[in-house]
């Protein structure tokens, strides 16, 4: 099992086409050969049976007329003519089967009364005849003789008989009649099937040998064919472990491989854009840092080696370090929060609440800023909206939503947030601004960990708002997205579910 396990693909399809191979054929040797005689003979007595049942019928539906034979001349029964007709009326309509057959009418006394031999050699069951006078009436041998009374005794009779010079074999079937005053032998001869036998199974080691031979031969072909795309895909696969994430693979037809090689390609192309945005994440984080470490060391050693001694400078200095430490641990603090939402280790803790007047003391929050700015906060969430989602991590969304409004807010300086009841029983809420918009381009991979617009290229920020806000979304199941026109402004929106029914409480 190891060594198989070790096998490369090509070889194992190789291994499991030889197998198969070996089956069939073990399959049909049985079939065709050992089950040959047994199917034959079965075969043989099924219809040597059923011609039996029909002469057994005819000579029941006869003797209830009267007795079969219609007088003796010299010791010898002559059979009645209408019975005789009647024989022969079956026989040319094909409702008794006598071709191939060695028919006998007897009585149950051993007299002979009909036979009909339509073998192509000698019937083993008659096999010394004497003919005389213008009826059937004949000296058998002392087998039949002993075959009729055999069946007479015992109702029934089957047997095999096989001739000692020519080794032909006979099937031998016989039925009592008439109430058991008649006896009805029928036989017929059995095929030689062991010289038949013999000559398939001469003849299957040479088909076996060339189907072998051939089925390596295609799978080897077909195996080569089959794998070539999945060598591709390795080989491409190495490259990319090796950085060169630009590498395709060929996609041809419409079948699993051709699946397989798209999915691949779609990977590559994810995993090159992600490490794009990866190095932009370093570029803009280094910036971002570099900025506040610059000013925190600049303004240090000011205080280190001139305003020491000057309280007011010293105080101003050392308030702007403090401001830009905050800078680096709310950029630190935004990498850290990105993880856990990502990684799902911080979980949403659940709970019933009125997403509107979540939306009102979260607007509150930004009076102050519009207002020293001149901005205009436009608050639509008079509808009582319950959600059942984590507070906290909503809350979080809305504050990146309102911040990402406010940097990117128009000339007229306004802005909007709604929280509106949706028909299925949720809350859909909206972020809204004037501003420039978002390029077609961009927005697919806006919600994109470390993307950034061409447009935000270079601005203070890790680009990791709308990342957090995505990841919490997610995390409760909610449907998100942001409408934009290029010019006109850009609404981010999302969806909650509603609210699962309180249980009412237990009646004691």
């Amino acid at each position: 099992m190891k060594r198989l396990q070790e096998m490369s693909f090509r070889y194992k399809l190789m291994a499991f086409v030889f197998l198969l191979c070996i089956v069939i054929i073990g399959t049909v040797y049985v079939l065709s050969v050992v089950m040959l005689e047994p199917a034959y003979n079965s075969r043989v007595r099924q219809d040597l049976s059923a011609t039996l049942d029909t002469l057994t019928d005819i000579v029941d539906e006869a003797s209830e007329q009267g007795s079969l034979i219609s007088y003796y001349w010299m010791g010898q029964p002559y059979v009645r003519e209408d019975f005789r007709d009647l024989l022969n009326q079956k026989a040319l309509d094909g409702t008794l089967q006598s071709s191939g057959r060695c028919i006998e009418i007897s009585t149950s006394s051993g007299q002979s009364l009909i036979r009909s031999e339509a073998l192509p050699g000698i019937c083993l069951v008659h096999s010394s005849k004497v003919q005389f006078g213008v009826q059937d009436g004949t000296i058998t041998s002392e087998l039949a003789t002993r075959l009729r009374l055999q069946t007479a005794v015992q109702g029934q009779l089957e047997q095999i008989l096989q001739s000692s010079s020519t080794g032909s074999r006979q099937l031998v079937m016989g039925r009592t009649a008439g109430n058991g005053e008649y006896v009805v032998l029928v036989s017929t001869d059995l095929e030689r099937i062991p010289q038949a036998m013999a000559v398939l199974t001469g003849q299957m080691s040479w088909v076996s040998l060339l189907v072998v031979a051939i089925s390596l031969a295609a799978a080897w072909i077909f195996s080569g064919w089959f794998t070539r795309p999945l060598r591709q895909l390795s080989h491409a696969a190495r490259e990319m472990a090796h950085g060169n994430y630009d590498v395709r693979v060929q996609v041809t037809g419409q079948d699993e491989v051709a699946t397989l090689a798209q999915d691949f390609n779609f990977m590559a192309s994810e995993v090159a854009r992600s490490a794009q945005l990866q190095r932009d994440l370093v570029a803009n984080i280094s910036h971002d840092l570099r900025t506040p470490l610059t000013l925190i060391k600049g303004y240090a050693e000011t205080v280190r080696d001139l305003t020491g001694s000057d309280p007011e400078r010293r105080t101003q200095q050392l308030n702007v370090i403090v401001e830009e430490t905050d800078r680096l641990s709310a950029l630190v603090n935004s990498v850290m929060e990105l993880s856990r939402m990502s990684s799902g280790t911080e979980k949403p803790q659940k709970v019933t609440f009125d997403m509107a007047q979540l939306c009102e003391e979260v607007a509150q929050r930004y009076e102050d800023v519009c207002a020293r700015n001149g901005y205009t906060l436009e608050v639509k969430a008079d509808t009582p909206c319950m959600v059942n989602a984590d507070a906290a991590m909503m809350e979080r969304v809305l504050h990146n939503l309102l911040g990402n409004a406010l940097h990117h807010i128009g000339e007229d300086g306004w802005l909007g947030l709604s929280a509106l009841p949706t028909e299925g029983g949720g809350c859909r809420v909206e972020v809204s601004d004037h501003g420039c918009g978002i390029a077609p381009e961009d927005l697919p991979h806006l919600f994109d960990k470390y993307y950034r617009s061409r447009k935000d290229a270079g601005k203070v920020g890790t680009g990791l708002g709308l990342s957090i806000t995505k990841a919490i979304l997610q995390s409760h199941g909610f449907r998100f997205g942001v409408q934009s026109q290029v010019g006109e402004g850009s609404t981010f929106w999302f969806e909650t579910s509603a609210p699962a029914q309180s249980l009412p409480a237990a009646q004691s």
